[in-house]
């Protein structure tokens, strides 16, 4: 096959369907080139730039190092400010391929664009400056974009829950027929992982501090020189680049960069998160096999080329595959933290390219699966109800006892024949593929006539469901409700998935 030529077709190159197939617009910009050498930018001008009020009058924009004793003029910071965006990504990566240096390679094409202010970008600062500082910006952005697509998850389920709370279904434990409990109580189960995991990320995107201004291996020496040895203004730099990040706290210590611990702890939130959502669409999964509950299925969806009755659901089972690949990603931080040497190495970099884009990217397109699932859950009462009716029988059995030692039989008695009449009802349904036929047995046999008005009452579902509709009423009230109230405004319409 022909290489490409110089104008490349783009399906002639492998794209990552992370973001060509599934990840939203906001979500693939956070981790652009765009987006990244941007934020460079930005960070170069944080240095030389603060914000205060003076005199109490509006705020008014001066110049960080310049008041600090450092020669800056007003028209450099003008010209910084005026081209943060008119990016020459070209130029860029020629520089780059010359100079095998990516940050070198955007403080020239930066500097060529503002040529007054050519001198003072990057002054005294070191790569990991605006690489880590970069990433700590791009982390935080992407937990906020995050945020709000597991609240609207939880809020769209916490709906079909109230909706569904009085509803009895079969429980299952090692997936064999257990008490009842309700629609709206296992999907309560599903709420109460992803409020965990709502909490988690906010934990962990408060929790991230700014690397801040350290300099080459973290002492600020070569800042403590630029200032002539004054610490206080080595720290207020520190500081107020801080605060003009949006970041509330710098980390106190690095080395030349932010401790790989940090990333440890953020993918591991968004794999927890992945861990949630594998095992509702496992759970939704297994109950469409059942019939009782499917996920949304458009008029014109194909299941099967080859068998065209098939309704298979597809988007759960995408979530559980991307989920798999969140999971396993939180092992390249650990082992990335593992064998940092000293100060630093820079094996770090090339497998960190990789890994928080894409847990993000992939947190992003489950999200977004998942609220279309929950946005379109189809119920099938009826089939609930016939599932209910094999099994309620053989679990109604110790309420019939009981009514009988109530109505003046004897318990062992009893206790026998039900014995006996289930085994025969339980070899109708196993052996012969029938149906459970234990009620009918029960009344057909005269020893269990003083209680056969009762058994319509003994057999109500509504009576083996315990508290569950209590159950989610409370937690829906005191637990569920409470935590979406920061994410009210950012609630948004139902979503469409193009594919």
């Amino acid at each position: 096959m022909a290489a490409p030529g110089e104008e490349e077709d783009a399906m002639a190159r492998y794209r990552s369907p992370l973001v060509s197939r599934y990840a939203s617009a906001e979500m693939a910009f956070n981790f652009s080139e765009r987006k990244k050498f941007g934020t460079w930018r930005r960070l170069w001008l944080y240095l030389a730039q603060a914000k205060r009020k003076k005199n109490k009058q509006k705020v008014k924009v001066l110049f960080l190092l310049q008041s600090l004793g450092l020669p800056i003029t007003d028209e450099q910071i003008r010209e910084m400010e005026a081209n943060l965006d008119n990016i020459d990504f070209k130029m860029a990566a020629e520089e780059e391929k010359k100079l095998r240096h990516d940050v070198m390679a955007h403080v020239h094409t930066f500097a060529h664009c503002c040529p007054k202010a050519a001198a003072i970008i990057h002054l005294g600062a070191t790569s990991c400056y605006v690489g880590d500082n970069t990433d700590l910006i791009v982390l935080r952005d992407g937990f906020n974009l995050l945020l709000p697509k597991v609240a609207r998850v939880i809020s769209r389920l916490a709906d079909f829950a109230e909706k569904y709370a009085d509803m009895p279904a079969l429980g299952f434990t090692h997936y064999q027929p257990a008490q009842l409990t309700t629609v709206g109580k296992r999907c309560c189960l599903w709420i109460q992982d992803l409020c965990m995991d709502l909490q988690n990320l906010e934990r962990a995107r408060d929790d991230l501090r700014f690397r801040g201004v350290k300099g080459t291996t973290g002492t600020q020496a070569s800042f403590l020189q630029l200032f002539e040895g004054d610490h206080s203004k080595v720290e207020e730099l520190d500081r107020l680049v801080t605060a003009k990040a949006g970041f509330k706290r710098a980390y106190m210590v690095t080395g030349q960069t932010y401790s790989r611990k940090v990333d440890i702890g953020v993918l591991a939130v968004l794999a927890s998160l992945g861990a949630s959502i594998h095992k509702i669409c496992t759970d939704i999964r297994l109950l469409a096999n059942l019939k009782e509950i499917e996920e949304p299925f458009e008029k014109d969806q194909i299941g099967s080329s080859a068998m065209p009755y098939k309704r298979n659901p597809m988007r759960s089972e995408r979530c559980c595959s991307l989920a798999r690949h969140l999971m396993t990603l939180v092992m390249d931080p650990l082992q990335t933290a593992a064998v940092q040497w000293f100060e630093r190495t820079l094996d770090d970099s090339a497998n960190r390219r990789v890994c928080l884009a894409e847990a993000f990217l992939t947190a992003d397109i489950i999200l977004s699966t998942l609220q279309n699932i929950s946005e379109g859950l189809v119920v099938y009462p009826k089939v609930i109800e016939r599932r209910i009716r094999q099994e309620l029988p053989f679990m109604a059995t110790e309420n019939i006892i009981m009514a009988m030692v109530k109505a003046g039989g004897n318990r062992q008695d009893c206790h026998e024949k039900i014995r006996v009449l289930s085994q025969q009802a339980a070899a109708v349904v196993k052996q012969e593929g029938g149906d459970n036929d234990f009620i009918a047995r029960v009344r057909a046999d005269p020893y269990f006539s003083p209680i056969h008005k009762q058994l319509e009452s003994l057999l109500d579902p509504s009576s083996f469901t315990g508290r569950a509709p209590q159950q989610v009423a409370k937690f829906l009230k005191e637990e569920v409700r409470p935590v979406l109230i920061p994410y009210q405004s950012m609630m948004g319409g139902k979503i469409e998935l193009a594919l």
